[in-house]
């Protein structure tokens, strides 16, 4: 990498940051591309030329949060245990872990802006997807899954489970109502 790369590197790192840190404690609306970009010691030209929007900083937030989540899913993935219980495993902990990691990083006052939690939810769910397209992917070369079912068919089906959960009113008993939801979407209503 030469020096301009390296220049360049380091301006993007500073503006993902300076947003990381700007959103998580005050969200998004009261967070200005002129703010992070005088935090960050670079001009909002740059922001915009590097990022295109806020909007999409908000997304390198977002991949900031999900990186552990991934990877630990992707480590479940490569263990030598059965596939169901790869999913099982993964289902678990991505609730737990995406709302753990979310909690880590963003402040009470960050997470009750309907923007910003629009927005994170928005890429955080472009992340689950690319997971479980490699979880679709492998149950089929294991025969788990049914290889006629398209897999986009699959992941639309996921993403419906998905707005579902997202209605889900969080109480003492959510834990065990996902487990619930999980089970349905392993073995169906008569499955299992």
């Amino acid at each position: 990498m030469n020096k301009y790369e390296q220049t360049t590197e380091k301006k993007k790192k500073a503006i993902v940051d300076t947003a990381m840190d700007l959103f998580a404690n005050r969200g998004f609306a009261d967070v200005s591309i002129k703010e992070i970009a005088e935090t960050a010691n670079v001009s909002q030209v740059s922001i915009y030329n590097y990022f295109g929007s806020k909007e999409a900083l908000v997304a390198k937030c977002a991949d900031i949060v999900m990186a552990d989540v991934l990877q630990k899913s992707r480590d479940i993935l490569q263990m030598d245990i059965d596939y169901l219980k790869k999913i099982e495993m993964a289902l678990s902990f991505s609730f737990v872990g995406i709302n753990l990691s979310v909690s880590e990083y963003f402040t009470q006052k960050a997470l009750s802006d309907p923007t910003l939690m629009g927005l994170l939810s928005k890429n955080i769910d472009e992340s689950k997807r690319v997971i479980f397209r490699e979880y679709i992917e492998l149950g089929k070369e294991e025969n788990i899954i049914d290889k006629y079912i398209p897999t986009d068919v699959l992941l639309h089906f996921l993403d419906a489970v998905n707005i579902m959960g997202k209605k889900l009113e969080f109480n003492d008993d959510i834990t065990e109502t996902i487990k619930h939801i999980h089970h349905l979407v392993l073995y169906g209503v008569i499955g299992k």
